[in-house]
């Protein structure tokens, strides 16, 4: 599988808000967007860049934060910040809706929070909520807060039957977008049946996008995670955040 880019992917998003980083999107809930985040946070950092992740809004809240798994990976509190936490395990939109207390979620203040911690620090891995098409706030979605945000996007997905779909739709979505396509991780990547063997050439050939299968990984360990995905994926992953 080549490292090429299509040829045809505009060089800027919508919102030039920020200049150096990468948002990590997913094509649905659960994919492993956590993760490489976490990854690529750290990896960063290890090649002593200021960088942080940034997660708009956690749902799920407790027992889910994004936000603190980073922390844990890079091992400092300064390695992640998180916007908003809800506790209903829903789209952000209908978590804020359905939660006990009187909860208003803004999409402004989500993109411009995104933006002031972008603009604080060297470089930023957004993390995005679910897939492209999840509610955000005020009738906009995701797609929107990516587009708006204008960083290159690094998309993961799952690595078996049925991710072919899903995994070509959303690097379409993002293109329509103008939001810069970095590559597709094919996440917990191990190669044991005949569509996961198939997929990653298949996803290249219908995409155009590089596409980087990356097996399961020791989420016990910062080593496991940030060894890990740097053993799989190739620096220029990176360049976004360290090449502008």
């Amino acid at each position: 599988m080549s490292d090429r880019a299509a040829d045809s992917e505009p060089e800027h998003g919508t919102g030039h808000i920020a200049d150096e980083g990468v948002f990590v999107v997913g094509t649905d809930t659960g994919v492993g967007k956590t993760v490489v985040t976490a990854g690529l946070t750290g990896w960063l950092r290890d090649m002593e860049t200021d960088a942080v992740a940034v997660k708009p809004c956690q749902t799920g809240y407790p027992p889910d934060d994004d936000a603190a798994f980073v922390e844990s990976i890079c091992g400092t509190a300064d390695a992640a910040v998180c916007l908003e936490r809800l506790s209903p395990p829903l789209a952000p939109e209908v978590a804020a809706r359905e939660a006990d207390d009187d909860v208003t979620l803004s999409y402004e203040s989500i993109r411009d929070g995104v933006a002031d911690v972008v603009a604080g620090r060297e470089t930023a891995v957004v993390e995005g909520i679910g897939g492209l098409r999840v509610p955000l706030a005020d009738g906009r979605e995701v797609i929107d807060l990516v587009a708006d945000v204008g960083l290159p996007a690094l998309v993961v997905a799952r690595s078996g039957l049925g991710t072919l779909n899903h995994t070509a739709l959303t690097v379409q979505t993002l293109r329509q977008r103008g939001v810069p396509v970095v590559g597709v991780v094919l996440n917990e990547y191990e190669g044991a049946t005949t569509a996961e063997r198939t997929n990653p050439d298949s996803i290249e050939r219908m995409t155009g996008s590089s596409v980087w299968p990356v097996p399961p990984l020791d989420i016990e360990s910062p080593d496991g995670v940030i060894d890990g995905l740097r053993a799989d994926l190739p620096q220029s992953v990176l360049r976004p955040a360290i090449d502008q």
